[in-house]
């Protein structure tokens, strides 16, 4: 279906044809190059189509006077930390070699490997935080992991230089959204083959290769050398070990199946249905069977519906509600499901720690120094646990230790002393018993007065506390129940707005309706309007942070000594 499609959008083309197309492209790349001061940058992943145009550009300015090559082309790549381990290790050692062949022949090339932010990456977000495992309407992972990391490196750039180009391998034969989209943008084009670059003011793009087909791509890499040293018969042989049939022929007509269509990503991606690229590697190669451990956590966390391993709340802590559509015309209003629980957040680290123990034991030598969390994450979702979350029985050490059999070095200062820690929490959870509630109420006020013991200043303490008591001191029934009440309240309000002459009545009947899709809704819905109605100066319910914190002069008589 990919290669009818991509027929339909080109027209096919002799060999002959494609090396006039390519002699056309070099003479173009060389004088887009000497025409201006402006640096180049190309985006390399690895795949076909960025090393194509890699190869392209690199043979084209090998064309060139030495005294010529003034301007720097800058090739970026980003690692994820979550990449398809093959596929980065490739990556790398690519770069190495990059490097030194850019050296030995006097080319203006510089390689850099790019990272998210510590406390932008996967593992971070997932464990450390508690993110859902992304999904079409929460895909809050590529901007992190990999455009935020690009686009800093070219505000740089542009920050230093003005302006900048920035060259990609992104074809219209990919799809019919990508060929609309970069249609969209030749429209905008000020300068021949320029297109701007609707994310970043001051950066061009230039896509040398955007009316190429697959077969045509594969046709120029395997005629042509690859020259910084790779062999391009290994990167087919990739592409061709990651189709599910162990086969990637060059596609001479429709009838011609490729494996152009193979996808190399995060190894823990959950946007797709499967992981095939994965999935076939293991399966074609007994000595890739290793990364089976990746596949069967990538595919524990892509899940349909994973609201019982989430919490309630959302990671704010409050309860939000929508309106679920049940079919035949019925809704349901339920809570919208918030971060992973403790529990859970527990499960992923030691999963995570388990696959990366056992891969360092079984993968090939070469493999085995793979790191799928680093020391740098893992300390961040410390702190994270610790400082944001007040689960002060710290249990990550205990849990790296467990399934490592080696002990935890955080590289933080400071961060083995602390006031509250396992004994606290297993005083406090004997107290509370069953109540994960009061556990959780009990340790963020303990630990907010712990963190405000060392500041020389305690203002926004009783605010801090406060939050402790709004996001903790319901029970799961309780907050549901009120968060009903507040929408049937604000739902109330609105009514009341759009008909002002109804009587006074309805508008009190109005807010006393439960709604009928709660159903863990146990609240006297009465009595919280009642409760609420009791105080007029408070436009809120009380908690129990307005009890014990009351203002002075309030009213109420002391009790005697």
């Amino acid at each position: 279906m990919i290669e009818i499609q991509q027929m339909s959008l080109f027209a096919p083309r002799t060999v002959k044809e494609l090396l006039d197309e390519i002699k056309e492209l070099t003479k173009e790349i060389q004088e887009l190059y000497c025409s201006d001061a402006i640096p180049w940058l190309i985006g390399w992943s690895g795949g076909k189509d960025s090393t194509a145009v890699l190869q392209l550009i690199w043979n084209a300015i090998a064309g060139l006077p030495v005294e010529k090559r003034t301007k720097t082309i800058h090739v970026i790549t980003t690692d994820t930390f979550a990449e398809n381990p093959i596929i980065s290790t490739w990556v790398r050692k690519s770069l190495a070699k990059l490097k030194i062949l850019a050296q030995e022949q006097k080319m203006p090339v510089s390689p850099h490997l790019l990272h998210p932010e510590v406390k932008e990456t996967f593992w971070v977000c997932l464990i450390g935080k508690g993110y859902p495992a992304p999904r079409n309407g929460f895909r809050w992972c590529t901007d992190r992991l990999k455009i935020q990391p690009v686009n800093q490196f070219i505000r740089d750039l542009v920050r230093v230089h003005g302006e900048t180009i920035v060259v990609l391998g992104t074809r219209k034969a990919e799809s019919s959204k990508r060929a609309a989209t970069m249609k969209k943008y030749e429209a905008g084009r000020l300068r021949d083959r320029l297109s701007p670059n609707g994310r970043l003011p001051n950066s061009l793009i230039y896509t040398p290769i955007e009316d190429w087909r697959d077969d045509e791509v594969w046709l120029y890499l395997m005629q042509w050398d690859n020259p910084w040293g790779n062999n391009n018969k290994d990167l087919f042989a990739m592409y061709r070990g990651a189709t599910a049939d162990n086969e990637c022929p060059l596609v001479v007509d429709t009838s011609t199946p490729s494996c152009g269509d193979s996808r190399f990503g995060c190894w823990v991606c959950t946007m797709v249905d499967k992981d095939k690229s994965m999935e076939a590697m293991i399966q074609n190669d007994e000595e890739k069977e290793w990364m089976q451990p990746l596949l069967d956590i990538r595919n524990e966390l892509d899940i349909k519906d994973d609201r019982d391993k989430r919490d309630f709340r959302r990671i704010y802590g409050r309860v939000e509600l929508f309106e679920r559509n049940m079919g035949d015309d019925t809704t349901s209003v339920e809570p919208i499901p918030g971060p992973y629980t403790k529990f859970w957040r527990e499960h992923w680290l030691r999963r995570v720690l388990e696959a990366q123990t056992h891969v360092r034991k079984t993968a090939p030598i070469e493999m085995r120094d793979i790191t799928l969390i680093t020391p740098e994450e893992l300390s961040e979702i410390r702190r994270i646990w610790l400082e944001e979350k007040h689960e002060f029985d710290d249990s990550l050490p205990r849990i790296y230790e467990e399934v490592t059999g080696e002990p935890f070095e955080d590289s933080r200062p400071a961060a083995e002393r602390k006031l509250l820690g396992s004994d606290e929490w297993t005083a406090i959870e004997e107290i509370c018993s069953e109540d994960k509630m009061h556990l959780e109420l009990m340790a963020k006020l303990l630990d907010t007065e712990r963190q405000y013991y060392t500041k020389p200043r305690r203002t926004g303490i009783y605010a801090d506390l406060d939050k402790c008591f709004e996001t903790s001191s319901r029970s799961k029934e309780e907050a549901i129940g009120n968060a009903h009440y507040q929408r049937n309240l604000k739902k109330a309000v609105e009514d009341i707005k759009a008909n002002p002459t109804e009587n006074i009545q309805q508008f009190k009947d109005a807010i006393a309706q439960t709604n009928s899709s709660a159903k863990n809704d146990t609240v006297d819905i009465a009595k919280l309007k009642e409760e609420l109605e009791s105080n007029s100066n408070q436009s809120r319910q009380l908690s129990w942070a307005d009890i014990k914190f009351s203002p002075p002069n309030s009213g109420e008589e002391k009790p005697s000594d």
